[in-house]
């Protein structure tokens, strides 16, 4: 499940950050050669930016790799700090649930509204609705992590 994870969540956050690049480097190009700025490009960059941060979360989640707080772990015996990243890990699971939940609902209204971007006419709805899936396959991230930690970030985890 981990490659598959790795692999098409990666893909969407790889092509996205890239679609990014090329899409800022045509806008640029268009201005400064053509006096022309590309339509709707702020709107394409807003919604490829979802993608690449919802695309990246899961992975983040899945390698450890959230800005964490670890000053005191030091002083607390692996043990503990073994229960402290359980109890994290089943709240964030909980958290980006509801959040999905949220989202479903935001998106689902969304659709009934047949909301769209301003210039480009593009629907929402989708969009929320991907960000939701990508937070809920991210909560089950979380879980995961209870019962096989990240060794770098996760007390008394294996290598």
């Amino acid at each position: 499940m981990r490659a598959l994870l790795h692999a098409l969540c990666g893909l969407v956050a790889a092509l996205a950050l890239f679609a990014i690049m090329l899409l800022t480097f045509v806008d640029v190009a268009g201005r400064k050669f053509f006096s022309a700025s590309l339509p709707g490009a702020l709107e394409l960059t807003e919604i490829l930016m979802v993608a690449v941060i919802f695309g990246a979360l899961p992975l983040v989640s899945l390698r450890g790799e959230h800005v964490t707080f670890d000053s005191l772990d030091a002083l607390l015996p692996p043990r503990v700090r073994r229960v402290q990243q359980v109890l994290v890990d089943l709240v964030c699971a909980a958290m980006l649930a509801f959040v999905a939940w949220l989202m479903w609902t935001k998106a689902g209204s969304l659709a009934g509204y047949g909301d769209t971007t301003a210039r480009l006419k593009i629907p929402l709805a989708p969009f929320v609705y991907a960000m939701s899936v990508l937070c809920g396959v991210t909560a089950l991230v979380h879980l995961l992590l209870v019962g096989r930690p990240v060794a770098h970030r996760h007390a008394g985890a294996d290598a």
